[in-house]
């Protein structure tokens, strides 16, 4: 079974090329997206999204621009001119970094998201940072986002349930951390499985080690993807809006 716009996008978090596209090889465009970070585009470049593009797979781009406006415009244009499908920046770099981004990458073509709050953050590292709690901050770091004009952002699944209200078509709420039902946590913090990320209202789902580091991921994407629809959101795309899977 196929979706117009698939929900999972899987992390391929690798070192090297080779492994990447040798999993990236097994996964069918119809059925996810993938994501690439930081890892895999130091080492590879450009020329990795590009090859992944070759495969038919959208590329939402992982690297967290953060840094003065010009220079964070400045990268998210060069991201779009690689064809990426979703691209995204530290919300916590600001109003004038956050428009700075947004009018670099016209609306209609890459998506531009903002990053929020790690998921591998818990209590103490918020305490430590002064961020205070998660959710208050995830909250004012997306009305943030939604008032520069950017698409979307990057949130816990454990906050996106009190986002509903920016939620919508043109805002979307992309969830790391989502582990299968019955998957280890590994290093992330702020986790939930896929039912209960889609109950929350996750539009996107980024889901890496329980499918790259499975015996079989195309197979582990296939549970995925039976979890997606065990949840009902069979018929709902990652867009809010309405569609076969």
């Amino acid at each position: 079974m196929s979706c117009e716009d698939p929900v999972i996008i899987v992390a391929l978090d690798f070192p090297d090329a080779s492994r990447a596209l040798d999993l990236a090889r097994r996964l069918d465009p119809a059925q996810c997206r993938v994501k690439v970070g930081l890892e895999l585009f130091c080492a590879e470049g450009p020329a990795v999204v590009r090859a992944l593009g070759g495969l038919g797979l959208e590329v939402f781009l992982d690297l967290k621009f953060h840094d003065i406006p010009n220079t964070v415009a400045r990268a998210c244009a060069r991201a779009a001119d690689l064809g990426v499908w979703m691209v995204n920046v530290h919300a916590l770099g600001g109003p004038r970094m956050l428009e700075a981004a947004r009018r670099a990458i016209p609306s209609g073509g890459t998506r531009l998201v903002g990053v929020t709050i790690l998921t591998s953050h818990g209590p103490e590292e918020m305490a430590a940072l002064g961020l205070g709690e998660s959710g208050a901050r995830v909250r004012g770091l997306s009305g943030m986002c939604r008032e520069a004009g950017l698409d979307g952002v990057v949130c816990s699944p454990q906050e996106a349930s009190g986002l509903q209200d920016l939620r919508g078509a043109d805002f979307v709420l992309v969830t790391p951390g989502i582990r299968p039902e019955g998957s280890a946590p590994d290093d992330q913090r702020r986790t939930q499985t896929i039912a209960q990320a889609l109950a929350s209202g996750a539009d996107y789902l980024v889901v890496g080690r329980p499918v790259t580091q499975a015996p079989d991921p195309a197979a582990a994407l296939a549970a995925c993807l039976a979890e997606v629809r065990a949840a009902g959101r069979g018929a709902v795309l990652g867009n809010g809006q309405r569609g076969r899977l």
